[in-house]
Parts: C-alpha cells; sequence; structure tokens
C-alpha cells in the first residue's frame, strides 16, 4: 500500500471521478506533495480495480469519447480507513538528494560554487513565492500546504546560510 493509492481512494471517497478528472485535479491541486503521471496513475487506478478496492465504469457525455469513471468500493473504504490510521502515526525520512553535490563542493571555487547555489536560490524562491500565492484550502488540506511552505523556507534560509559560510571562506 502506497500514499499514493490512499490520495486516490481519499479522493474517490468524495466523489467518482474519471482519469483525466483525478490527474487534472493532481497536477492543479497536489503537485506540491506528489508527482504522479498519468501513466502511473492509471497502472495504479488498474491496480486498485484489481484489488477490489474501486470499480470502473463507462460514461459517455454528448459526442465526447467513452470515458472511464472510477468510484471507490466498500473494500476501498475499508482499506482507506486502515491506510489512513497507519500512514497518519508513520514517519518517513526526508531525503535530500539534491543535498549529494554538497558533499563535494570543495571541489569547486568559491566562486563558481556561489553562483550555483544562487542560481539554486532562485528557484527555490520561485516555488516559495507560488506556494505563498496558493488560495487557501478548506480544512486540512492547508496543514499540508503549509508544511511544504515550512520546508521551503527553511530551506531559503539554510541557503542564506551557506552563501553566507562561501562567503566567509572567500574572504579568509
Amino acid at each position: 500500500m502506497t500514499t499514493r493509492e490512499l490520495l486516490f481512494l481519499g479522493l474517490l471517497r468524495h466523489q467518482k471521478m474519471h482519469g483525466y478528472q483525478l490527474n487534472e485535479f493532481i497536477q492543479q491541486d497536489l503537485a506540491i506533495c506528489t508527482d504522479i503521471k498519468k501513466p502511473t496513475a492509471y497502472y495504479l487506478l488498474n491496480k486498485m480495480e484489481e484489488r477490489g478496492w474501486i470499480t470502473q465504469s463507462s460514461e459517455q457525455i454528448g459526442n465526447r469519447p467513452l470515458r472511464r469513471v472510477y468510484q471507490i468500493t466498500p473494500t476501498g473504504e475499508t482499506t482507506f480507513q486502515s491506510m489512513l490510521r497507519e500512514s497518519m502515526q508513520h514517519y518517513s525520512p526526508t531525503y535530500f538528494e539534491d543535498d549529494i553535490p554538497l558533499a563535494f563542493l570543495d571541489e569547486l571555487t568559491t566562486d563558481e560554487a556561489s553562483t550555483y547555489l544562487e542560481t539554486r536560490k532562485e528557484q527555490l524562491l520561485a516555488e516559495l513565492e507560488i506556494m505563498q500565492n496558493t488560495p487557501v484550502h478548506p480544512g486540512t488540506v492547508q496543514w499540508m500546504l503549509e508544511h511544504r511552505l515550512r520546508h521551503l523556507q527553511a530551506e531559503a534560509a539554510w541557503l542564506d546560510e551557506v552563501l553566507s559560510r562561501l562567503t566567509l571562506m572567500e574572504e579568509e
């Protein structure tokens, strides 16, 4: 069981949805916490259907092509409740793979390292601005957004500190 499956089950608890609708919602509203691509989404939906957690039906509106509509089953509801409780009490360490190059930062000149970290900081600040301008969401979804925002703020402060240290190293 994965948090991605938890996400799909949680969304389908509120309403039945077709695959495109699920993907669009995730890309527009939840891209900050997951990077589920369409092929992965459909793969997971198929697996969840095989497990009996969701059902699929066909729907056609007007002249549009048939589309698959997904709906949670009672088994899926039970699975969701179990997964939610298990996931909420579990801590998974966060790995910062972008930090691996920092182990080799002393292989660069101080100017070069500063330039690259400034570029990284610009990208981070752009992401931070997006998060700061994200509309407030109802209920506890906002907590998820705030968690991401706090992470980005901490990362920006840390990068400022590293850049200051590099400046001090250059002056020595």
